[in-house]
C-alpha cells in the first residue's frame, strides 16, 4: 500500500538573486542590553576596601555526628594549629580566642602605646 502524502515537503526555491533584508539599529559599544536609559547598574564594592576590615584569623570545626571532631586554627600572622578530639577542639577554641586577642596584626603595639 501506498502512503498518498509525500514524506518530503515540496518547497519552491527561488530561481534568481534576491536582496538581503536589512539588519537591525546597532547599539552603541558599551550599552547594556535589558537595562532602562537612565537606570544605574549594581556594581558591588570590593569586600576588603569597603570598610577597612577583612578577614585575619580564621576557626574551622567539623564535628559529624558519631565520629570524632576536628578543629583548625589559622591566622595570616602565621599561627597554625590542628586539634582532634573533642577536649581537644575545645581547648584550641580558646587558644584561638586567646590568639585573636593578642596577634599582632589585630592590635598592633604602636596603637596600643599611643592611646
Amino acid at each position: 500500500m501506498t502512503n498518498p502524502l509525500p514524506s518530503k515537503s515540496l518547497t519552491r526555491h527561488p530561481t534568481g538573486p534576491q536582496a538581503a533584508a536589512p539588519a537591525g539599529p546597532r547599539t552603541a559599544v558599551g550599552d547594556s542590553k535589558g537595562v532602562a536609559e537612565g537606570v544605574p547598574t549594581a556594581v558591588l564594592p570590593d569586600r576588603q576596601t569597603a570598610d577597612g576590615r577583612y578577614p585575619v584569623a580564621w576557626l574551622t570545626i567539623c564535628a559529624p555526628y558519631g565520629a570524632t571532631p576536628t578543629a583548625s586554627s589559622r591566622c595570616a600572622c602565621g599561627w597554625e594549629r590542628r586539634a582532634f578530639g573533642r577536649r581537644r577542639v575545645l581547648a584550641l577554641i580558646i587558644e584561638h580566642t586567646d590568639h585573636r586577642d593578642a596577634c599582632p596584626l589585630r592590635t598592633p603595639r604602636e596603637g596600643r602605646a599611643a592611646a
